[in-house]
């Protein structure tokens, strides 16, 4: 649900950089990639599943929560310079989901729910009977 929160996060920004300017700029490629990126995470980290054989989906979540978190944090100190004191709040409550989904993401479980290479286990009859 946090990588989903990051995403729709990263959609709000966008939209805030596509409002104050209508059209199509090479600035809005950040915000739509960022937020396919923590989109592609959490499907990943939902279905258990790795990118590649060498990438986990929680890999990808932490990567696509990390970038969000740095780019909220500059943001609130640019508005903090500026003395903008409802825009830093702003900035500071929607670090909820990058942080949430960062601290989920690299813990130990979900790392090794979505390694490559993990084997899946088949539940049969008699192993749900128990």
């Amino acid at each position: 649900m946090f990588g989903l929160l990051v995403a729709v996060e990263d959609g709000y920004l966008g939209w805030l950089l596509w409002d104050a300017d209508p059209g199509w700029g090479w600035y809005l490629l950040a915000p739509l990639v960022l937020a396919a990126g923590a989109l592609t995470g959490a499907v990943l980290v939902l279905r258990g599943r790795a990118l590649t054989r060498w990438t986990s989906g929680s890999a990808v979540l932490v990567v696509f929560s990390v970038l969000p978190l740095l780019g909220l944090l500059g943001l609130a100190g640019f508005f903090a310079v500026l003395g903008g004191g409802e825009a830093v709040w702003w900035a500071l409550l929607l670090l909820v989901g990058p942080i949430g989904a960062l601290s989920l993401g690299s813990r130990r479980p979900v790392r090794a729910w979505t390694r490559p290479g993990r084997r899946r286990q088949v539940v049969t009859g008699a192993r749900r009977a128990r």
